[in-house]
């Protein structure tokens, strides 16, 4: 027959890594039981404790490894003479006595053997957080605050090892706000400036890459839509200086530590028809007129912080293919970069497109986008910046400021250097939700 530890620690090994074992079910079985050192003969141990019993794993040994110190654990305590308790009474104490070393001796093997798998050494983890008691004195009348004893304070710590893997994390953001709105003259939308009500949907979703560390795999969809009073309107009551619905899809292989070989992709269209001031039938802007599809190849640098307070994601694509359409009849197609009795227009070139989150604050966050593409005849490029600051759980405030250059559109209204720049910024305040797994 075989010897007894190594089987046994490469059992309590899969054990630690299976996240949906019940520490309450798992026995130490001795038949299974491998070991390559003579203290572990398990003739030995049969012939000196036959009636022997396994206890289960201690629900403490699923938690991350804590390195506290090293153990000369060479021979194991056969002997019940050793410590003088032979009566059959005391068996409990050897069994007891077995168990312990047993699971010492796994857990320090396992530690010397996965050095990467321990994250933390006990002389360098912090105090614990102490814990007060507050009473009302009545001989002097004031409240009296100490210190509760740790010897006083409830140390059982209930352990879950019954976990779910979860492969996707998702992000919700939502939110309906009144707000301030500046729109240049030449933005490529329309709109007017004046108080609005905006409406804004965000959903992100990625590839958790806790389990899939050498892939990459985001997605987002988002949705604004912003409404504004037009009193100098005749034909209408309201404007739309906003209408963005947008879908990214990042893919991505693991080339070197933060590198992905990866394949971008974003389409953005807007939804509701939007028209000229004072007139009934003069649009600015339909369903995909403007609408515009990229796809890019080449590589992607991603970094995540350890606290995840910011990120930062950047796709650099020599390669990218971009898709301008204008299916509307009613509009100049020209406008948009497309050529008169076609709807739609193809264009090879390069693109780059950087993101960045920042939490500032608890409560105040700031997300940046750069998107730009050039077919080197040409240069457009998108740089969104959105500062959120949260005043409660369901009441926010937010700043949107979006620039845009395009070398081709030109303008009507503007002339000289800056007209090929577009400006939009918007101030609100109002009702946000926020779901999140990524943490």
């Amino acid at each position: 027959m075989k010897l007894l530890s190594k089987l046994f620690i490469a059992v309590f090994v899969a054990i630690c890594s299976a996240a949906t074992v019940n520490a309450q079910d798992v026995l130490i079985p001795v038949d299974d039981i491998d070991t390559q050192a003579p203290a572990f003969d398990v003739d030995s141990l049969l012939a000196t404790y036959p009636t022997r019993s396994f206890e289960p794993i201690p629900a403490y040994m699923f938690r991350p490894a804590v390195f506290d110190t090293y153990r000369m654990l060479d021979t194991l305590p056969l002997d019940p003479k050793a410590n003088g308790l032979t009566d059959p009474a005391f068996d409990w104490i050897n069994d007891n006595e077995f168990n312990t070393y047993i699971i010492n001796r796994a857990r320090q093997d396992y530690m010397i053997n996965n050095p990467q798998e321990v994250r933390y050494n006990e002389s360098l983890l912090p105090e614990p957080p102490k814990k007060f008691r507050a009473v009302v004195d009545p001989a002097i009348a004031k409240i009296v605050i100490s210190e509760v004893p740790v010897s006083e304070q409830t140390l059982v710590a209930e352990v879950n090892t019954d976990f779910k893997r979860r492969n996707w994390l998702h992000d919700f953001n939502s939110l309906l706000q009144f707000s301030q709105a500046f729109v240049s003259p030449n933005w490529y939308q329309g709109g007017n400036n004046n108080i609005n009500i905006l409406l804004g949907l965000n959903l992100d979703i990625k590839l958790n890459p806790a389990f899939y560390p050498n892939l990459l795999f985001e997605n987002s969809f988002s949705y604004k839509l912003s409404l504004n009073g037009a009193p100098e309107d005749e034909v209408r009551t309201y404007s739309i200086s906003e209408d963005l619905l947008q879908f990214t899809s990042k893919f991505g292989y693991k080339a070197a530590r933060h590198w992905y070989y990866s394949v971008n992709a974003v389409l953005k269209t807007q939804i509701l028809n939007n028209y000229k001031i004072n007139t009934k039938d003069e649009l600015t802007a339909a369903f995909f007129s403007p609408g515009e599809l990229n796809v890019g190849l080449g590589m992607t640098y991603n970094y995540n912080s350890p606290g995840g307070k910011f990120s930062f994601n950047v796709a650099i694509s020599p390669l990218s293919y971009n898709l301008k359409t204008c299916f509307s009849d009613r509009l100049d197609v020209e406008k948009f970069g497309i050529k008169v009795g076609r709807h739609t227009a193809n264009e090879i070139g390069s693109s780059l497109e950087a993101k960045m989150t920042w939490q500032m604050r608890s409560n105040i966050k700031w997300t940046s986008r750069l998107f730009a593409f050039t077919d080197y005849g040409y240069i457009q490029g998108d740089w969104e910046n959105t500062i959120s600051m949260s005043v409660s759980k369901f009441l926010s405030t937010q700043l949107y400021f979006h620039l845009r250059y395009d070398s081709q559109k030109g303008a009507e209204i503007l002339e000289g250097r800056w007209r090929d720049w577009q400006l939009k910024e918007i101030l609100s305040f109002g009702l946000s939700y926020t779901f999140s797994s990524y943490k």
